[in-house]
């Protein structure tokens, strides 16, 4: 079954039938690129949602609880997830639309070649049939001249009137039509024998070479065509192991979740180590004794419920020695402070043993190195180990004294409890400064009115605020000032959220 055999004399239909074929391809083409603008769209946006949803930096306090750190697990899962539409996307137009238009060119510029040939075939064939005629009529014409002087030949031969000189002319003029007659029928012999001979190669070798190497194209159009179809299956079946592995990590960030954790975390962050308040004694006026201005008043609680939910609104400037922060929180990051003081201080120590040994090292040979030069490296080295101690010492020692203090208060609010009626109750801790602990538990009293800003500002540098009392700012963010600085390098300044904290005042830049 070929075309050139089946289908010699369709030559319109063949036209018709692979500039449809071409179509098709052209088709898939532009709806592969319409498939990879959508991707890339998916993608984008997909960037645009994990962006808008991420937060700036992970040293936040929230970072520290599971559901805050699974939900920023899924934002960079999904963000990958993005990264595989976009790897799709490329794959599709490169290896898809890139080499289909390529080999749609080609075989564009084939097709139009073989339809080209078989004009030009069908061109030389009508060409030799127009010849044939023109030589056919010409020995009919001639046929009919030289029968003509046949008859006028002999009619003069048989007129008695007639010479001979006449006769002779009539017999000649008739040989030479005779003559003329028979080189038109040899023409015409020789042209219809050509015009066969060239209408045999055509329907029979030029047209069939024809059609079938159209076929041939054809057919290469399918293949490489049903080879893109697969490769449309392929480049998503490429990256499905990858997006699996995304989707397998959102679901393990949702395993990482842990309630327990986070309520634990949250109790260990603000959990301020001292008690409610004991119970207000009853005064008995009717015994006469008048309410007065003693210990008594000055000993009650400053606690109101209202003032247990209101938001505070001023806070103490943060202290060296955390004494601003409630025992527990005070004990913790006295502990912190201990520990980076101790690490700091064995780098420090392991780096002047290093240098010791390269001063010996020097010392013995001196073509390494001149153990001078150590000198000023060693020195600074030595001031900062003697540094870093007296700093470990001082806060080794309100370490130590923070964890007096908790128990002499544990200690001081059970007895109040225990007290017998009639004596002085001690509602709690008595709050000799005005301020409070930061939790909120102990407030002096305020009115209602919301905290007037005393200007705005803006973050030169990014500050973490991972410490208790202080808070996080990007930089360039602008802020409201709460509380400017009272000469130990901290101010108090609020976020557009309504977040307040301290921040250090060589990271503001007033506006």
């Amino acid at each position: 079954m070929t075309w050139g055999t089946d289908l010699w004399d369709q030559y319109d239909n063949i036209d018709k039938h692979t500039l449809s074929g071409l179509d098709l391809m052209e088709r898939y083409v532009k709806f592969v690129k319409e498939r990879t603008e959508i991707e890339q769209s998916y993608a984008k946006q997909l960037r645009s949602l994990t962006k808008k949803y991420r937060r700036g930096t992970k040293d936040e306090a929230e970072f520290k609880y599971t559901n805050h750190q699974a939900f920023q697990d899924i934002l960079t899962e999904l963000n990958d997830y993005a990264g595989q539409r976009e790897v799709v996307a490329e794959n599709m137009t490169v290896n898809i639309c890139a080499e289909l238009t390529k080999i749609l060119h080609e075989l564009k510029q084939e097709r139009k070649s073989h339809l080209s040939d078989a004009k030009k075939a069908q061109q030389n064939l009508e060409s030799t049939f127009k010849q044939l005629e023109s030589s056919k009529k010409r020995f009919e014409k001639e046929q009919k001249e030289a029968e003509k002087a046949g008859q006028q030949a002999e009619k003069a031969e048989q007129d008695s009137n007639s010479t001979k000189l006449d006769v002779d002319k009539a017999k000649q003029h008739a040989h030479m039509r005779t003559h003329a007659a028979d080189e038109c029928k040899n023409d015409y012999a020789a042209q219809l024998q050509k015009y066969n001979k060239e209408q045999n190669q055509f329907y029979y070798t030029e047209i069939p070479n024809i059609f079938n190497n159209l076929q041939d194209m054809d057919e290469r159009r399918i293949r490489k065509l049903s080879e893109a179809y697969a490769r449309f299956a392929d480049t998503e079946k490429q990256v499905m192991p990858i997006i699996t592995k995304c989707l397998d990590g959102i679901n393990m960030a949702s395993s990482r979740t842990n309630e327990k954790q986070d309520s634990q975390l949250f109790v260990d962050q603000h959990k301020s180590g001292l008690v409610p308040p004991a119970e207000v004694e009853f005064e008995d006026y009717s015994q006469g004794i008048k309410a007065a201005s003693s210990d008594n008043t000055l000993n009650m609680p400053k606690v109101r419920i209202k003032d247990f939910f209101n938001k505070r609104k001023h806070k103490p400037p943060p202290a060296e020695d955390f004494s601003h922060l409630p025992p527990e929180q005070r004990k913790k990051r006295l502990q912190q402070k201990v520990d980076d003081i101790s690490k700091d201080l064995q780098k420090e120590i392991d780096q002047s043993e290093a240098l010791e040994k390269m001063r010996g090292v020097y010392e013995q040979n001196s073509a390494l190195g001149d153990p001078s030069s150590l000198e000023p490296q060693i020195q600074q080295t030595s001031q900062n180990v003697g540094r870093l101690r007296g700093e470990l010492a001082k806060y080794e020692t309100w370490l130590n004294e923070a964890g007096g203090v908790l128990e002499s208060i544990n200690s001081q609010i059970n007895n109040n409890f225990n007290s017998s009626a009639g004596g002085t109750v001690i509602a709690g801790p008595t709050l000799q400064d005005p301020g409070v602990y930061e939790d909120g538990f102990y407030e002096e009293f305020d009115d209602d009115e919301p905290e007037v800003p005393l200007g705005q500002c803006s973050a030169l540098y990014h500050f973490d605020g991972t410490s208790d009392g202080t808070i996080c700012m990007q930089e360039g963010e602008q802020l409201s000032v709460m509380e400017s600085d009272q000469g130990d390098g901290w101010m108090r300044v609020r976020r557009v959220n309504g977040d307040e904290g301290y921040v250090p005042s060589s990271y503001i830049n007033m506006n």
